[in-house]
């Protein structure tokens, strides 16, 4: 068995709208695919003993044990490779359950898909299903706990902590999208000009300089003391020279700390004498130059959680302990407290496992024990010098029993240190009554203090307290955050369509971001050249705090490969569906390829619209799958298709009578006439109108005005500033040259349409075959040539994409001669010595016609001649 790749979905894709987290690997069963299960001796047995959990798969037999019983009767590898990636993962505490595998296409070759909580998680059980299986196959010994722990430790690595994480599912919870901006825990909220930014529980609203005052001790203590709230009296010092003073001034018991600490390191406590103290000031040195010396208030610890100046938790901390029972080991004690189900690794569980680590036996040292000391029955032995969470400790919710004026001191503590979000270390003997009656003091105040022993305390009421972050970042109710989201998809056109569309709303004065298969421009400025139709491109649009409005081209590869790079949209497209890139990554035929397009409709939000063309009939079928509202377009105004939808009060956009027409329901609001749009060249471009139907439909349904459309469509003119690369029509002196992008067959028959009208002595033609399609598509490109052209120039693209340049030429070559054997044909591979020599022998009246695949650098050469002939040189010299 060999994997060929492994790709990650992380939205919307061809294997499932819902499920946007998706591994799909192509796995070539090789000679596996004569040996199904039940032709391997014991491979059931050996399967059962190693996986017995996997008695609740119950596969397509639909009940437990479902599993087990199709590998008894005989099923593939690729299928008991899929179920063993789900189940390690659940085993790795990472619960997920979707998966199906499908044939490639090829003998042998399968797309396993299954469901990742983690990405770089899927990706490692899916390496590891296929070794397990290897394994059990030969009978060998595999050791399957090293995978689980593995996969426990990228998972804690790459997850988002449980603070960010209850954030970011709140605000899912009410439909505002999100984007993950760095490995760590920086997330973005909402698109564009209406995102926001969280880190942690730090929000892009929290104030700097809140920040800095509560991770300096020092001035936090000052300013408490100036607000007359309860502080322990305490000093700081930078020199060991400093520390006999300050513990005489503070008196013991007392806490060493340093100053802009956080999540307990460096800190003692309960210090008794120099010695200990002198211990610790050198720990706490080491995380700051300069240490606290605070006297020791007695009592149990709280936290306090004030999000927005209310507070909305609160919760009683305990270190990480063990109890006596007389018999047992500390050691034995903490193994026994781990085994508590509650308690897993890292921040997998809702309570952390206790280590005992060097920090530990120092703790214990003290009291005269060592991990292998028995402890008195009942007798609890604290183990850290802190109640995180994260060491081991456990939270108790106390919120329903804090004191008023408890309450109403922490609300003002965070708008003196002026936090929105805050929280505020207490140490009291009793919390239900007030800090002054009990000689409890304020111990710390947190930036970005950790929610999850709020989220899920080990006693009491779990608390939301993300509810409130998200009500204070997006205050107005039902804003999420979004910008209206403009997707286009199909075979031809898509990207004129994307064009087009941000040129009208750019003329309506939104801040525009769009992709396409040049590059991403942000208010038609160029940032990222190339075929920017993937998901990363649509976030770099997504992402840019300038843009209210997104228009993106999405093209199948990027679909193919990683799922959309947005989970709704306000509006989706498809153009058309034709054959092209057929053989690819698993996609053999125009239907599946029409599945592939299909996913942008059926991610378009409930109020949004899908714009569908009724003139082709894969495209028109996608209306079954969608959950928004359908509106049509078509060159024919009588096509039965839009006469229903007229019926039913639709929307739709025709041609008719020669006009670019918006109809809602049966009422016509003509826009103006096609041969008027610069971009139709006259309106001889059928193919051109056709992009325009579905671009003014998207206008209308964001509401923007029949006279700003009319505006746009005067002003967006076919050019190489414009639709660099569509329909680039530049005349010489002596000939017109025109460049296209034109790549496959019903590209190439929508351009020979619009060549057949223009007048030309002769019709040259440049072409090229594309590595990444069928013989059969490349043979009918030459075909197609053949009639439109006089003669014809075969050059090769820059990007063989997996054939060679021989290969590519003959295809053509056998494509023009199936048409007409007698076609002057001249074979020249560079694209810039094709396009010279068509010029250089160029005859009056010509039309030079190339199809380029690398826009820019075809644009750039044929920009050079036009600068030669205006400056009166010979064209042709290079």
């Amino acid at each position: 068995m060999r994997i060929r790749e492994i790709n990650a979905m992380r939205g919307p894709n061809y294997w499932s709208i819902r499920r946007h987290k998706l591994i799909v690997m192509v796995l070539d069963l090789e000679e596996m695919e004569e040996l199904p299960s039940n032709k391997i001796e014991g491979f059931c047995d050996r399967l059962k003993t190693m996986f017995p959990s996997m008695f609740g798969h119950r596969c397509s037999v639909g009940e437990p044990g479902g599993f087990f019983q199709r590998v008894e009767e005989g099923t593939w590898m690729g299928h008991i490779i899929e179920h063993i990636a789900l189940e390690i993962q659940t085993l790795a505490d990472m619960d997920t359950g979707f998966g199906r595998t499908r044939t490639y296409g090829e003998k042998g070759v399968y797309n396993v898909v299954f469901s990742y909580i983690e990405e770089n998680v899927g990706r490692y059980a899916a390496n590891a299903a296929v070794d397990i299986c290897r394994a059990l196959i030969d009978d060998k010994d595999y050791n399957l706990e090293a995978d689980i722990q593995k996969m426990r430790e990228i998972r804690e690595d790459e997850r988002l902590g449980p603070s960010t994480g209850s954030i970011i599912e709140e605000a899912e919870s009410r439909g505002i999208p999100w984007i993950r901006l760095n490995k760590y825990s920086l997330c973005q909220l909402g698109y564009g000009a209406n995102q926001k930014r969280i880190q942690a529980t730090v929000t892009s609203e929290t104030s700097s300089i809140g920040v800095e005052i509560a991770c300096d001790k020092e001035d936090t203590k000052y300013l408490l003391e100036q607000a007359e709230v309860q502080v322990p009296r305490g000093d700081i010092i930078s020199r060991e020279s400093s520390l006999e003073e300050a513990c005489r001034y503070v008196g013991f018991p007392l806490v060493v700390k340093p100053v802009g600490g956080n999540h307990g390191r460096g800190i003692t406590v309960n210090i008794k004498n120099y010695e200990d103290a002198l211990v610790a000031f050198h720990a706490a040195k080491i995380v700051s130059p300069k240490v606290i010396i605070e006297k020791y208030i007695t009592g149990e610890d709280y936290r306090l959680l004030v999000i927005n100046n209310v507070l909305v938790a609160a919760a009683k901390r305990t270190p990480a302990n063990v109890i006596g029972d007389g018999k047992s080991s500390i050691k034995e004690l903490v193994d026994e407290v781990n085994k508590d189900p509650r308690r897993g690794y890292g921040h997998e569980n809702v309570l952390t496992k206790i280590t005992i680590n060097d920090l530990t036996r120092t703790i214990i040292a003290a009291k005269g024990y060592t991990e292998d000391s028995v402890p008195l029955k009942d007798e609890i032995v604290i183990l850290k010098d802190t109640a995180n969470l994260s060491t081991g400790g456990t939270a108790e919710d106390v919120t329903d029993i804090l004191h008023p004026t408890n309450v109403s001191m922490a609300e003002r503590i965070s708008k003196i240190i002026d936090l929105d979000i805050c929280g505020i270390d207490i140490m009291t003997t009793d919390i239900s009554q007030p800090l002054n009656d009990t000689g409890g003091a304020v111990l710390e105040v947190n930036a970005g203090p950790g929610f999850r022993m709020h989220l899920a305390p080990t006693i009491g009421l779990p608390r939301n307290v993300a509810a409130p972050v998200v009500d204070k970042l997006f205050p107005n109710h039902g804003d999420t955050g979004r910008i209206p989201i403009i997707s286009v998809t199909g075979t031809n056109g898509k990207t004129t369509t994307t064009r087009l569309i941000a040129h009208i709303a750019k003329m309506k004065g939104y801040r525009v971001g769009y992709t396409t298969s040049d590059g991403v421009y942000i208010q038609n400025r160029l940032l990222m050249k190339g075929d920017c139709t993937g998901p990363a491109s649509a976030e770099f649009v997504l992402k840019d705090p300038t843009v209210n409005f997104a228009v993106l081209e999405c093209a199948r590869g990027g679909l193919l490969r990683a799922g959309l790079g947005f989970k709704k949209c306000d509006v989706g497209i498809v153009t058309n569906v034709a054959a092209d890139h057929l053989g690819l990554k698993g996609i053999h035929t125009v239907e599946q390829l029409a599945k592939v397009k299909g996913v942008i409709p059926e991610t378009v939000l409930p109020d949004g619209y899908a714009i569908l063309n009724a003139d082709d009939d894969l495209v028109y079928e996608m209306r079954r799958s969608i959950k928004c509202n359908l509106a049509l377009f078509s060159m024919d105004e009588e096509n039965p298709r839009i006469k229903a939808l007229q019926k039913l009060g639709g929307i739709t956009a025709i041609y008719e009578n020669g006009y670019v027409t918006i109809c809602r329901g049966t009422w016509k609001m003509r826009i103006m006439k096609a041969e008027n749009i610069p971009l139709t060249y006259g309106g001889k471009a059928i193919f051109m109108i056709q992009n325009i139907l579905p671009a003014v439909i998207a206008a209308n349904v964001r509401g923007i005005g029949i006279e700003d459309m009319k505006v746009a469509l005067e002003t967006f003119i076919p050019s190489a500033s414009q639709t660099p690369g569509r329909l680039n029509l530049f005349k010489f002196e002596n000939f017109t040259m025109l460049l296209d992008y034109a790549h496959n067959p019903a590209g190439m028959r929508a351009l020979k349409n619009f060549t057949d009208s223009l007048e030309a002595t002769i019709k040259v033609g440049i072409i090229a075959g594309v590595g990444d399609r069928r013989e059969e598509d490349t043979n009918e490109l030459g075909s197609i040539a053949a009639e439109m052209f006089d003669e014809i120039i075969i050059r090769q693209d820059k990007h063989l994409r997996g054939k060679s340049e021989e290969a590519l030429i003959k295809m053509l070559n056998d494509g023009i001669k199936m048409k007409d054997p007698n076609k002057k044909t001249t074979i020249i591979p560079s694209e810039k010595e094709a396009i010279t020599f068509a010029v250089k022998n160029a005859i009056k009246g010509s039309l030079i016609i190339c199809c380029s695949d690398v826009i820019p650098d075809a644009l750039e050469l044929v920009m050079k001649f036009k600068e030669q002939e205006s400056n009166g040189e010979m064209i042709f010299a290079q």
